[in-house]
């Protein structure tokens, strides 16, 4: 039975901003470092034999402090990259309005096709059933890549897959088929706040 883990990373400034990140490489802020501290701790408690990330520096630096906490080595796989976002990378919502117009969305600003970041979700998925079979991987990427990655291999699922920052959202393939077994679980945070107080 193999299972992946996706974690989203955890939280920057432009996450904060709602400034779209796309392909840049925005460092984690101290929060973002103690959400990811906190889902490291979490999954220490289980036995993970892989840990692949996202090479954009947000998934990059949650993925060492995973590492840091489960002691394996990580592997960087460009396919877990968020959505490219040509253009508007960088911007705000405001700012696009204020550059484009409302109809935005509409112009072909360079973003990738959610066709494009389904299959090349898929592809990860399907690359890791295949070399690491009946093996437990954590997969550390970004909110849009994996919710589009999970529409895309549960076509039924309505969720959506606005993901939380350092959330696990586990599936599980056995009997040739993906499953749930858990989605955006943010448990770890809520435990970090109470030992806070």
């Amino acid at each position: 039975m193999t299972t992946i883990a996706f974690v989203r990373h955890g939280i920057t400034d432009w996450n904060i901003k709602k400034r779209a990140q796309g392909h840049s490489n925005n460092p984690l802020n101290e929060i973002g470092r103690r959400q990811a501290r906190s889902v490291a701790k979490r999954l220490s408690d289980e036995k993970w034999d892989v840990i692949v990330s996202s090479d954009l520096l947000r998934a990059r630096e949650t993925a060492e402090i995973i590492s840091s906490y489960i002691g394996k080595p990580i592997t960087f796989d460009k396919r877990l990259r968020e959505i490219g976002l040509g253009e508007i990378q960088g911007t705000t919502e405001e700012e696009r309005i204020q550059k484009w117009g409302k109809i935005w969305r509409q112009l072909d600003l360079g973003v990738e096709t959610d066709q494009s970041l389904g299959e090349r979700g898929i592809a990860f998925v399907e690359a890791m059933a295949r070399k690491y079979p009946g093996k437990r991987i954590i997969a550390v990427s970004h909110g849009i890549i994996i919710g589009q990655t999970l529409k895309e291999l549960f076509q039924s699922d309505t969720r959506d897959n606005n993901l939380n920052n350092t959330s696990v959202t586990i599936i599980t393939k056995s009997k040739g088929a993906w499953r749930y077994l858990l989605y955006n679980c943010t448990c770890h945070l809520k435990t970090e706040l109470i030992n806070e107080q």
